[in-house]
Formats: structure tokens, C-alpha cells, sequence
């Protein structure tokens, strides 16, 4: 009996532990957005590789949206290469970040 509930206590401790979700801080991510800048922070700005596309301003985004498209960016499910590169080098916690970062912008 003290073995199951040892192996419960454990198993309970790493599913906590995993579960545990990343806050982002808008404030480390002002070291952060320096790639996103040059092309989510112009009004009106096309990017042209791999073919031309209106790139969105993300400033005011949802954060959950960020972090979402991120990821989606970083497992290949969205195609666009120059963000999959970007999004590849970031980890959890910089993604949390850069989208508490641009949620609190106007």
C-alpha cells in the first residue's frame, strides 16, 4: 500500500509539473521583439518571400492567439518560412513573452 501511494504522490508531482503553464512578461520581452518589429510594427507592410503578403500588425492580438500561431509556426503547421525560423528559435517561455509583449499594446 505505501508503494501505491508513493508512485500516486510521484505521478501526481510530475503531472503538475507538466502541467504548469508559462507566464509571459511583457517586460523581458522588450530584448525579445527586435525581429518582429521590422515587420509587424509598419503599417501597411508586405513581405515579399516566398511571395508577396500583407504581414498583420500584432500589436492589441489576443495573447493566447500569439502563442497559438507561434507554436503553429514552430511544429510547421503554418508555412511561411521566414516565421517557422524565427518561431523554431524561440522557446516557451520567449513565445509567452513577445505575446503578453504585443496583448498589452494599443
Amino acid at each position: 500500500m505505501k508503494k501505491l501511494f508513493a508512485v500516486l504522490a510521484l505521478a501526481s508531482l510530475a503531472n503538475s509539473a507538466v502541467s504548469a503553464e508559462v507566464v509571459g512578461d511583457a517586460k523581458a520581452a522588450a530584448n525579445k521583439v527586435a525581429m518582429c518589429i521590422g515587420c509587424h510594427g509598419i503599417p501597411g507592410y508586405k513581405a515579399t518571400f516566398p511571395e508577396v503578403y500583407q504581414v498583420p500588425m500584432i500589436g492589441g492580438q489576443n495573447a493566447k492567439y500569439i502563442i497559438n500561431a507561434l507554436n503553429a509556426y514552430k511544429k510547421g503547421e503554418r508555412s511561411h518560412p521566414t516565421m517557422r525560423g524565427i518561431a523554431e528559435s524561440m522557446s516557451d517561455q520567449d513565445i509567452a513573452d513577445v505575446a503578453a509583449y504585443y496583448s498589452q499594446q494599443k
